[in-house]
């Protein structure tokens, strides 16, 4: 497996744990470069760029809280060269008592074997920021 998929998916495997309310932050920002970006598209509550370590593991929280411990990412497939990873994930949420379902593409950018930028791109842009509520 090409070195950069391995990163991202050592996050994902990490990402799992915080999601369903494990204490695992610290082991998150041995992953993340601490000028870390990540852009979510859309007008949901968690659209935005977040910027820095801080704002990055904020959103995460967000996003856990919002789906109140039960957020699962199922991995589907994983490009990747020596700047860049394309992840497909599937995604699962009990939120707002409903079971949702969504699909999405993360584009990373790696940078001295760190997370340093992530693009998500749901395919459904319009189902997302309906899962993830209005602002």
């Amino acid at each position: 497996m090409n070195p950069n998929a391995r990163i991202v998916e050592r996050f994902y495997a990490v990402q799992r744990r915080f999601y369903a309310g494990e204490n695992v932050v610290a082991d998150l920002r041995g992953l993340l470069a601490e000028h870390v970006v990540w852009h979510v598209p859309g007008r949901s509550a968690i659209a935005g760029d977040y910027r820095g370590l801080e704002q990055v593991l904020a959103y995460f929280t967000l996003r856990r809280e919002i789906a109140d411990n039960t957020f699962r990412i199922t991995s589907r497939g994983v490009l990747a060269d020596a700047n860049r990873v394309v992840h497909f994930a599937d995604g699962e949420a009990l939120i707002s008592g409903e079971v949702r379902r969504w699909r999405t593409v993360g584009i990373f950018n790696i940078s001295d074997e760190l997370i340093a930028e992530c693009w998500l791109l749901p395919f459904d842009q319009h189902q997302f920021d309906e899962i993830w509520g209005g602002r």
